[in-house]
């Protein structure tokens, strides 16, 4: 019989989970696939026969449909590279490859036959996807990040990877600007800059931290069409900003609706790939019974 543990952040909390992969020894002494990812470990071994309630497991967690996020992409990966690690080191039951294997296509399946996995959900993305539906060409667009963190970060290379060429990163640190915009590839400035920088910029993103607003409509130039982006908290941008003729403005909630939105239709999706989900289980026992069977023939 196919067996599997589970931790999950379901059962267990964080420090539980974090205690468990620390002192945990499965993959070490039993031929079998150890699944870690940021919510959940793992163990699938034994073989033969795979139990409904496994296989539904399974496929539903890489589905996405048991990540905190659902549909998110990265633990169709991890699903793999953990039956790839062990697939090198043992000796693997014949059920344990089929399952695991099977798993991976109906994963594959899911995100190809439904949209559970797309639309933003993090402010980042979010940030692309608005900006995707704009009139603007991103290779031409001259674009001003203002501010240093992961947010910054992360946004600078989904821009780069949408195929924006000309990128600013303005920030009142220099130094601090120069090592994130080196690791990305855009130019540096200093928010001393920051009217020059306006006025050159087709499309601008503000998340700094400070406790007051950097960007008011006297330092927009008039009649300049312009896109701007406030992920701060509080504001980066006047409110006052989005009355002006020619410039779209995105504040954080305006950001967040569209999240909410993207979720939503994640939920929605979750039927159809539950439907999916059981054709592929249907797909697995009827291999399971025939391999069983080919097999009792042989020794006949």
């Amino acid at each position: 019989m196919v067996h599997y543990k589970s931790i999950n952040r379901a059962t267990h909390s964080l420090s539980e989970r974090e205690d468990c992969f620390r002192h945990t020894k499965f993959q070490e002494d039993t031929p079998g696939i150890f699944l870690k990812t940021c919510n959940r470990i793992e163990f699938y071994y034994g073989e033969e026969e795979v139990p409904e309630e496994l296989i539904r497991h399974l496929f539903q967690v890489t589905s996405g449909l048991e990540s905190s996020l659902i549909g998110e992409r990265a633990v169709q990966g991890q699903v793999k590279e953990a039956y790839r690690l062990a697939a090198g080191r043992f000796k693997l039951s014949p059920s344990l490859h089929q399952l695991f294997q099977s798993a991976l296509a109906t994963g594959k399946r899911v995100r190809t036959e439904t949209a559970i996995s797309q639309g933003a959900v993090s402010h980042s993305l979010a940030v692309i996807e608005l900006l995707s539906r704009q009139p603007l060409c991103l290779s031409n667009a001259i674009i001003t990040v203002i501010g240093v963190n992961k947010l910054t970060r992360d946004t600078l290379l989904f821009l780069r990877n949408k195929g924006a060429f000309t990128l600013f990163l303005a920030n009142r640190s220099v130094e601090k600007a120069r090592l994130l915009a080196d690791s990305v590839g855009c130019e540096v400035r200093s928010l001393r800059e920051k009217r020059e920088l306006l006025a050159l910029s087709d499309v601008v993103i503000s998340a700094t931290s400070a406790p007051h607003t950097l960007i008011c409509p006297k330092d927009l130039v008039p009649g300049q069409k312009q896109i701007i982006f406030d992920l701060a908290f509080p504001q980066d941008v006047e409110e006052a900003v989005r009355d002006i003729p020619g410039v779209t403005l995105f504040n954080l909630e305006d950001i967040e609706i569209q999240m909410d939105r993207n979720r939503a239709g994640r939920a929605a999706e979750i039927v159809g790939a539950e439907v999916i989900i059981e054709e592929e289980i249907d797909k697995f026992k009827e291999s399971l019974i025939r391999r069983k069977v080919y097999q009792q023939i042989k020794k006949d």
